[in-house]
This record gives C-alpha cells, sequence and structure tokens, in this order.
C-alpha cells in the first residue's frame, strides 16, 4: 500500500494505559508498523492519566507484540511517547497538541493527518471529544475518532450517545468499532453471499429452515467481573457481534460496495425484525463446574455482587419479517463458561420434498461458517458410504483455510485491518448511526423486561453445553442437531 508523499500521520490512543490499548490497540499498529502499512511519516502517542515514565509505557505495550525481531520492534517504540493528562480537560490536550506540532513540524509533510482512538469507558467519550475538538485538532489534514463498544446501554442512551457525539465530529469522520466485522470470515460473508452464484437461489426460506449464528467461550469474567455484570451477555456480545453476522448473512445485496450502500441493506433488514420476544430467549448463568475446579459467577470476582441476576448466557430466537426469511427461526445463542471457545454461523437446510431413503437416515444439509477458531467453511453432505452396503453417511465440503492456504497462514487480526481502514477512511466494516439504532430497538424490549422483572438466569455447570432450557428451545423451533457426525478440522 502507498501513501501520499506529502501527508504524515500522528495516532492518540487515549486509555493509553489500559488493558485494551495494551492487548489489542497498540498490539495492531505495530502489525501494521511490521507489514509496512503504516505510512513513513508516523507518530504514536499513548494519553491516559496515569503518569509513566517513557521507559514503563515502552515495557507496558511491547508484551503483546507478535512478530518481528528485538530491533523491529525498537524501532516501533520509537515512534511511541506517552503523555499523562485529563481527559476533560481542554489545557491538558493543548500542551498535547504542542507536542503533536514539533513532531509533525519534523516531519515537514503539507498535510498532517489524525487519528484519535477512544481505548477508553463510555462515560469520557464527551469529555475527550469536547477537549480534543477545542484544543487538538489537525488544522492542515483530516481528524478521524474511532470509538469501542458499548455504544449506549439501550435505544435511548445510544441515540444520546450518537447525537452528543455528533454535535462534536461529523458522522464522515467518526468509526465506532465492532471488531467481530474486522473477523476474516466475517469479511468472507459478502464473498460467500454475492460471489458464489450456486448459492443465490438457494439462499431464502423455500430451501432454510433454519439459522443459528453462536459466540462460545470456555472462560469467565476473567478479570472483566466489574463491567461485565453492568452489562451482561446480552449486551456485551448479542446485540453486537451476533446481530452484526445477522445483518451481513441476511442482507440483500447492495448496490456497491460502498460502505453507505452496504450500510443501508444492513439497516432494511435490522428494520425488518421486530422486538425479540420474551418467550423465544432463554438467560443463564453459569455456577460452579461438576469437579469443583471452576468457580461460579458469583465467586469469579468480588466485584460482582453475591445477589446478582446478570445473564453470562442467553439463546434468542427472532424472525426477520420480509419476503426472504419470512418464518424462518435466526437462534443467536452466546455464553461464557462452556465447553469451547466457537464463533460460527450454522445455516441448516431443508431437507428433500421427495425422500427416496429411510427418514432415520436422511439428516439436514448444513452449510457452516466458522469464524474461530481454526476459520472455516465446509458444507454438511450425506453419501453412501463405500464398498458393499446401501447405507448413508455424513461428510463434508470442507475448506478450512489452513489446509487449503498453508499452515503459516497468517491472518491479520481484527483490530489491525479495523485501523487500516480507519487510515484509508473506509467505513465499510463499521457501524453507522442508524444502524446501531435499528439494532437497540430489537433488543431493548427484552432487556428492560429482563430488569423490570429481575428474571432469574438459569444455572449451568462451568464447561457445559449450557442451561438445559436452552437445547428445548432450539429443538422447539425445529433446529436438528447431528450427535453421529463429528467435523474433523483440528481446533
Amino acid at each position: 500500500m502507498s501513501f501520499p508523499e506529502d501527508e504524515s500521520l500522528v495516532v492518540v490512543v487515549l486509555g493509553g494505559s489500559g488493558d485494551l490499548a495494551k492487548k489489542k490497540t497498540f498490539p495492531a499498529l505495530y502489525a501494521l508498523y511490521v507489514r509496512q502499512l503504516l505510512p513513513p511519516a508516523t507518530a504514536i502517542y499513548g494519553y491516559a492519566r496515569s503518569h509513566l515514565s517513557q521507559a514503563e509505557f515502552h515495557s507496558s505495550i511491547v508484551k503483546a507484540f507478535k512478530g518481528g525481531d528485538d530491533k523491529t520492534k525498537a524501532q516501533f517504540l520509537d515512534l511511541c511517547e506517552y503523555f499523562a493528562g485529563a481527559y476533560d480537560k481542554p489545557e491538558d490536550f493543548a500542551r498535547l497538541d504542542k507536542e503533536i506540532l514539533e513532531a509533525e513540524r519534523k516531519f515537514g509533510k503539507k498535510k498532517a493527518n489524525r487519528i484519535f482512538y477512544f481505548a477508553i469507558p463510555p462515560n469520557v467519550f464527551i469529555p475527550s471529544a469536547a477537549s480534543i475538538k477545542a484544543a487538538a485538532l489537525s488544522k492542515t489534514g483530516w481528524n478521524r475518532l474511532i470509538v469501542e463498544k458499548p455504544f449506549g446501554h439501550d435505544t435511548e442512551s445510544a441515540v444520546k450517545l450518537s447525537k452528543d457525539l455528533g454535535a462534536l465530529v461529523s458522522e464522515e469522520d467518526l468509526f465506532r468499532i465492532d471488531h467481530y466485522l474486522g473477523k476474516e470470515m466475517v469479511q468472507n460473508l459478502m464473498v460467500l453471499r454475492f460471489a458464489n452464484a450456486f448459492l443465490q437461489p438457494i439462499w431464502n426460506r423455500i430451501h432454510i429452515a433454519s439459522v443459528q449464528i453462536t459466540f462460545k467461550e470456555d472462560i469467565g469474567t476473567e478479570g472483566r467481573g466489574g463491567y461485565f455484570d453492568q452489562s451482561g451477555i446480552i449486551r456485551d456480545v448479542m446485540q453486537n457481534h451476533l446481530i452484526q453476522m445477522l445483518a451481513l448473512m441476511a442482507m440483500e445485496a447492495p448496490v456497491s460496495l460502498a460502505a453507505d450502500d452496504v450500510i443501508d441493506e444492513k439497516v432494511k433488514l435490522l428494520r425488518a425484525i421486530p422486538p425479540i420476544d420474551p418467550s423465544n430467549v432463554v438467560i443463564g448463568q453459569y455456577s460452579q463446574s461438576l469437579d469443583g475446579s471452576q468457580k461460579s459467577y458469583l465467586e469469579d470476582d468480588e466485584r460482582i455482587p453475591k445477589d446478582s441476576i446478570t445473564p453470562t448466557f442467553a439463546t434468542a430466537v427472532i424472525f426477520i419479517k420480509n419476503a426472504r426469511w419470512a418464518d424462518v427461526p435466526f437462534i443467536l445463542r452466546c455464553g461464557k463458561a462452556l465447553n469451547e471457545r466457537k464463533a460460527e454461523i450454522r445455516i441448516q437446510f431443508r431437507k428433500p420434498v421427495h425422500n427416496l431413503f429411510s427418514e432415520a437416515e436422511l439428516s439436514p444439509n448444513e452449510l457452516v461458517i466458522r469464524v474461530q477458531p481454526n476459520e472455516a467453511v465446509y458444507l454438511k453432505i450425506l453419501q453412501k458410504k463405500p464398498g458393499l452396503t446401501a447405507e448413508m453417511t455424513e461428510t463434508e465440503l470442507d475448506l478450512t483455510y489452513k489446509s487449503r492456504f498453508g499452515q503459516d497462514l497468517n491472518l491479520p487480526d481484527a483490530y489491525e485491518r479495523l485501523l487500516l481502514d480507519v487510515i484509508r477512511g473506509d467505513h465499510n466494516l463499521f457501524v453507522g448511526a442508524e444502524e446501531l439504532a435499528a439494532s437497540w430497538r430489537i433488543f431493548t424490549p427484552l432487556l428492560h423486561y429482563l430488569e423490570k422483572n429481575r428474571v432469574k438466569p438459569e444455572p449451568y455447570p462451568f464447561g457445559s453445553r449450557g442451561p438445559a432450557s436452552s437445547e428445548e428451545l432450539i429443538k422447539k423451533f425445529g433446529y436438528k442437531r447431528s450427535l453421529a457426525y463429528k467435523w474433523p478440522g483440528k481446533l
């Protein structure tokens, strides 16, 4: 990738001493540097309230760097400076601006571009954006602002946050990150759907019986208990990661691949989804593992109230009211402390109308898009067992990425891809304001219902598949799980 010779780039990471910045943002910037995907004239600043020396700052971020040798890491760290200041004081950002201007003067470029990455809690988004607007914007180039989820707590708070940010930064310069949109297989959805002609006539209610979108973690809150208890699994995962995958999987073909056209189709799709019916929902909370080796949610973090009813698991069945998807159940399922780590889209097809074979032998075909781990696309099919038998067996047409493209396949991290798109000014993989409002409209009535009625989550053992009621709900809506088949891909 080439960059204009007369432009420089400064990246300011607010919350530069926090976990998100250290584990995701700085490693992603380093990976872009290793791939030579940062402009030659680049400077990076970590900005936070903590008082750190440059050496302390460098040692805190370098631990998560992957690839490159010690010399490369040292060269990247030379680009990185630490600056201590408050988020709500324009005078602190004015001091930062003075340092940035000196760096830009040394670069000697006509255009000085700046990115402000908000790796900070939402309650300081507005004070930070206001301070930046007052004292730290570039006057000779573009200014872009990146914000991390959560984008509000419900419809009302999300609309207010969008309105308040909109008063300080234009939608064109605002990038709302949902890192799942940067994952390789989520990006592949567009290509899979719209570049393969054989899928076009079967991608509808006539041929598809159900769609299941799953996000499973095999760990608990891992030190995030205080934050997680304020949000819960529906806000933390389902309302953003899963609904984004659903939108890309189910939307109509956009007019073009331009960001506005893609977002328009996603918004149309989301507006066709009614608010979730609480009777089509199961929530759960993990208890101690059966062998006693793993703690329950209530014991996992001292910041979690002992009477907390925050769900760590949820299954919700939703429907899309349009001609393509009417009456097809879309099953969203996500949880912590489960039996495996996995994210996938599982599309189950209807059985043949005229069945020549034993119904007991006939398992539905499934197209599975595995997002993580071990990225793959595979199609479950039936075929005759080899040899002197008429029995059928389940097998697969399998595109496992590492098998097809090599074991040393080096896929970019989602944050790496998204940061590069911000530099390019490409909004395709970011959440728009209308899209955000449409998504919250689906989930807000459910969230308010659960909180108003203090609905208690069903306990499930750490390391299990989740609450038994979830399996019953999925079965009720026609999904048929094959117990005989096991995907041979390595996890």
